[in-house]
């Protein structure tokens, strides 16, 4: 049986999520939409007005009936903050609550030199600026469980470290951490409005060697140790996995760079015998458009054709910042109101 409290949560991230898809309602429609009483609906609403949330716009146009007052959404009220970590970079972005964005910019690498302190000082200096931020979002380049990194290959200072908890303890906000693929896989599906019954895979060759993020049916797949999508591991050849082929043939695929391309389609092959996906998805700063061609065509090499997935390509920075995002407006959304 549903406890009072989530229940109490539920109906208010229903009427942030009805808001935040319309310009203006009414109590009436809300409570429509939300199929819960116009008593609970206006209580709630109440209470939005009250703390900033939400933005009373008084009485709507005649329309022959009783007129009802208009409620907008101030997507300003709550902020989110995204920051992924790279080999070259630290870049960070600010949404508001409609998606649009405050702030952007770069820093230089903690991964390499700097560490958790210098990235606590550097987004300390945004939370100046912006105190409305209410969540906060980072993307690493290793195995995240739950906040805590288990495993980074190349940056062992933050080996083991619970980044989620630290950030969380010290500025007093829900902090999500995330592996970079399961991201902008994330980030994929969310902004092209793919079913929720489609599996794909985002694949990268990367700046910290290759990985991939999977969603099956709709869901994040991150396996029994959140260890899925490291497909470096996979073994490809006598002597060689995954890695260990990328690394003799060369990162950069073009063409000509058969070893490569060969690489792929055994890998594609791999992962559509045991998952079957609907979409593989590869970086358009990695590969273009005909090489893709290429590799869907030597795919068919070890793979019936039939079962083969759509290659296709995405904007994987574009892709990442989105998939963060998601994730912090999914906890924006279920941010308790105040108290009074």
């Amino acid at each position: 049986m549903m406890s009072q409290k989530s229940g109490k949560q539920m109906i208010i991230r229903g009427i942030r999520r009805f808001m935040l898809a319309h310009e203006t309602i009414t109590k009436a429609e809300a409570a429509t939409y939300l199929d819960v009483s116009f008593p609970t609906v206006s209580k709630f609403l109440n209470q939005m007005v009250a703390c900033g949330e939400v933005i009373s716009l008084g009485l709507a146009a005649s329309s022959g009936g009783r007129r009802a007052n208009q409620y907008q959404y101030n997507t300003a009220y709550m902020l989110n903050m995204v920051v992924f970590l790279e080999k070259e970079e630290t870049y960070y972005k600010v949404y508001d609550s409609a998606g649009e964005v405050k702030e952007q910019g770069s820093w230089p690498t903690v991964l390499v030199a700097g560490g958790l302190e210098v990235l606590v000082g550097r987004i300390s200096q945004v939370f100046a600026i912006y105190p409305a931020i209410q969540s906060l979002t980072i993307g690493v380049p290793g195995v995240v469980d739950n906040g805590k990194i288990l495993y980074i290959p190349d940056y062992p200072p933050f080996e083991g470290l619970d980044i989620s908890q630290h950030m969380a303890t010290h500025f007093s906000i829900p902090t999500v951490v995330e592996n970079d693929m399961n991201a902008a896989v994330i980030g994929y599906f969310h902004l092209h409005k793919l079913k929720d019954d489609k599996t794909l895979v985002y694949m990268y060759l990367g700046q910290n060697g290759p990985g991939a993020g999977v969603i099956i049916n709709g869901r994040v797949h991150r396996g029994e140790t959140f260890f899925a999508g490291e497909v470096a591991f996979i073994p490809q050849y006598d002597r060689a996995n995954f890695y260990q082929a990328v690394q003799q043939a060369g990162r950069t695929i073009h063409n000509d760079n058969m070893p490569l391309i060969d690489a792929l389609s055994r890998l594609i092959a791999a992962i559509t015998a045991i998952i079957n996906p609907y979409l593989i998805i590869f970086c358009q700063h990695e590969i273009d458009q005909r090489t893709l061609q290429l590799i869907q065509q030597t795919s068919s090499k070890y793979m019936a054709k039939r079962h083969l997935p759509k290659l296709v390509l995405g904007e994987w920075r574009e892709d990442y910042l989105f998939g963060l995002h998601h994730l912090g407006m999914d906890v924006l959304l279920d941010r308790p109101l105040p108290d009074y």
